[in-house]
């Protein structure tokens, strides 16, 4: 395939290319008749001494040759490969610190241990932050009343519950402390106290059933001693009798006015009385204020503890406003003591493996801003692992997210790993002049590897099938390379460019390359036949070195 064909310099080699510009003849002329005896000076002091220096060069060194390697354009596969090195870090690393001071009560793990987020690591004596907790539920428990007793205070309300008997003010009204607003009347039942004789009440007992008989109409209610008196008292008929309180469930008809008898176990009461209403309160306001609405309505029915009327007054709002500001801030109080009482309990962050232990039960923590700040424990997350290359910037914009990476480790002999590219970050950093971004690798199936070894990445950026190739040595200047005259190509030489006898140069068309060879998209064909300068490949690779006229960079 390749083949040298030596080649000596000659006289037509050494001719200066064409297009070199030169003075008109008429400056010239000029030029020559006003300095011309001082030139001729010049010429004959310089070709002496130029043929002195020949003469002993020529007879120190004989003439230089050039000799080529030939090559015909041929049809192969090119693959363009990044390769960088790095150092495989874990896909996460977690120092685990302690955030409070105390004795270390327990730490169930051991190094090498394989934990989940959240598995308990660390148990700190927390005695004093759980008293602090207490501390802030009791104060949180005062400023809840606090708050509840001012809100409590814009409203006047009823403790029993009953029928609204009436409201004695109007919204608007100014009332004082200690103002009469509103009856409540407790009248679902009332009660009738008679006297029976006390020989027969004796034997009464509370719960029994009892006949009562309203006065004028006659009419029987059922009804249900409540209580019987203890002791006996004297009437006015000089007998002995005891007071018994009977309780009737009330229809809605029976009052005060109403006067009954009644009988219990057939025996009759000495005599008749009124009913009482079994309970009854008179409303009154707690603050002064202004009366900005009524919650009910007269004759209406209500519980225990409904608002009945709701005042207003600059002193009940600021008094509210405090009270909300000192509830919060009490729960806000105790969520940081329950805070500081969960840093005594430490937990797995992360799941992974225990690689480092340096605190065991016993010794204690946060003793002083050294202790705190050492890891306590630390974590690797090993689902993954990552490599890390710093990727020059002229070679950056070949690598994107998704591309697949062979990966080989000194530490792991005979094995490839294969990852693919996460990241390509755009923050690039600038050393010496080169600017290098980071680009991110993870490796899913990592066999031996381990975080800390130093592994090698390689990258295909670019790849060819059955591409027209030259070996990259023969292509100058990045786009020129000498063929023979009887190419194919020859007949698309470059005119201006001198070539070595029996050559010519035609410019080409390149794409992808490895370290041997690059592929040659337009310029050449399978015939022709290229030539270089095998002494000179490292020259012939840089694109903006320059030819000698008769020899091939």
């Amino acid at each position: 395939m390749f083949k040298k064909k030596p080649l000596q310099e000659t006289a037509e080699n050494s001719r200066t290319l064409p297009g070199a510009e030169t003075a008109s003849t008429a400056d010239k002329k000029a030029f020559f008749k006003k300095n011309g005896k001082k030139i001729i000076a010049v010429v004959c002091v310089a070709a002496a001494v130029g043929a002195f220096a020949l003469s002993r060069m020529q007879a120190g060194k004989p003439a230089a040759s050039v000799s080529y390697l030939e090559a015909s354009p041929e049809k192969r596969s090119i693959t363009n490969v990044f390769s960088d090195s790095g150092t495989i870090t874990a896909a996460n690393t977690y120092e685990v610190k302690a955030l409070v001071r105390g004795k270390i009560l327990s730490s169930n793990f051991e190094e090498g241990d394989v934990v989940k987020a959240g598995d308990v690591l660390y148990t700190i004596d927390s005695a004093d932050a759980a008293n602090g907790v207490e501390r802030a539920q009791l104060a949180l428990n005062q400023a809840q009343r606090s708050y509840e007793d001012a809100v409590n205070a814009q409203y006047v309300r009823t403790d029993i519950g009953g029928t609204v008997v009436s409201i004695r003010v109007a919204p608007g009204d100014a009332v004082a402390a200690g103002q009469e607003v509103a009856v409540i009347r407790d009248d679902a039942t009332v009660l009738l106290t008679l006297q029976f004789p006390a020989a027969d009440a004796a034997g009464f007992s509370a719960g029994q059933t009892a006949q009562v008989t309203l006065d004028g109409t006659y009419e029987t209610l059922s009804g249900t001693v409540r209580s019987v008196s203890g002791t006996d008292t004297l009437s006015s008929g000089n007998l002995l009798v005891r007071s018994v309180v009977i309780a009737v469930p009330n229809n809605g008809s029976l009052t005060s006015a109403q006067a009954a008898t009644a009988s219990v176990n057939g025996v009759g009461a000495l005599g008749s009385a009124r009913f009482a209403y079994q309970k009854e309160q008179t409303l009154t306001a707690a603050a002064s204020g202004t009366v900005s609405a009524l919650c009910v309505r007269e004759n209406a029915r209500v519980e225990g503890g409904a608002a009945v009327v709701q005042l207003s007054s600059e002193s009940l709002t600021r008094q509210t406003e405090t009270a909300a500001d000192n509830l919060r801030s009490a729960e806000l109080s105790l969520e940081d003591a329950q805070n500081a009482m969960s840093n005594y309990t430490i937990t797995a962050p992360i799941s992974g493996t225990i690689i480092q232990k340096n605190i065991q039960a016993g010794e204690t923590v946060g003793s002083d801003s050294t202790a705190a700040a050492s890891p306590m424990c630390i974590i690797h997350d090993l689902s993954y692992l990552e490599l890390t290359l710093h990727v020059d910037e002229l070679q950056i914009l070949s690598i994107q997210e998704g591309q697949k990476v062979s990966i080989t480790a000194d530490a792991v002999q005979n094995k490839k790993f294969e990852g693919v590219v996460t990241n390509v970050s755009s923050a690039g950093s600038t050393t010496g002049g080169t600017t290098t971004y980071p680009v991110t690798i993870r490796i899913e199936h990592y066999g031996e590897l381990l975080p800390g070894m130093n592994a090698t990445a390689e990258i295909v950026t670019a790849q060819v099938k059955d591409a027209l190739s030259i070996p990259n040595a023969a292509v100058i200047r990045g786009s020129y390379v000498l063929v023979t005259e009887d190419s194919p190509s020859a007949s698309h030489a470059v005119k201006d460019m001198m070539a070595p006898e029996g050559y010519v140069y035609v410019k080409v068309e390149t794409g992808v390359s490895d370290n041997d060879y690059i592929a040659v998209t337009s310029g050449l064909v399978e015939g022709d036949t290229v030539a270089y300068d095998a002494d000179n490949v490292s020259a012939a690779a840089d694109s903006t070195a320059q030819p000698a006229e008769g020899e091939l960079l």
